[in-house]
């Protein structure tokens, strides 16, 4: 299993009211299945994804990665897991605009350690692989929003 959530609740404090946001949520998902989450605005995806992401804890409930409690872990071991195990792909695609694409594709490598030399390499690569490697020093406004996505992703 790939992903667990057990009777999961998130609930928010608003003007000194409760405001529940998510209620028993049990959701599994096992590697190679595909999950898309959707609904209105205002329904919970924002906060599901946030669970998810390790960005912050249900209220009450169990949720696992990978088979390992992610409630249970401590905050380094979370950041840990979500540089490795996660990885989120934004609507406005969250790329530093000053940086080039090259630079942008390299940024978590920054937290997992490797070096500047290695990092670029890497990121070269990867965006060889997608079809941008004429693009590489390019910064985001050079960019088209297809380019964009797939220098985020």
């Amino acid at each position: 299993m790939i992903l667990e959530m057990r009777h999961v609740y998130k609930d928010y404090q608003s003007g000194g009211m409760v405001v529940p946001v998510l209620k028993d949520i049990c959701l599994q998902v096992k590697e190679g299945e595909y999950l898309a989450v959707m609904g209105p605005s205002g329904s919970g995806k924002s906060t599901l994804m946030n669970l998810i992401g390790c960005l912050d804890k249900p209220t009450k409930g169990e949720l696992f990665l990978t088979g390992e409690d992610l409630l249970a872990m401590k905050e380094n071991r979370l950041a840990e897991v979500r540089l490795r195990k996660i990885g989120f792909v934004f609507q406005n695609f969250q790329l530093l605009p000053r940086q080039s694409a090259a630079e942008n594709v390299a940024l978590p490598l920054i937290y997992a350690g490797v070096p500047r030399k290695k990092r670029l390499e890497k990121a070269k690569a990867a965006l060889e692989k997608v079809g941008l490697a004429e693009r590489i020093s390019f910064q985001p406004n050079q960019l088209s929003g297809g380019q964009k996505q797939r220098v985020a992703i």
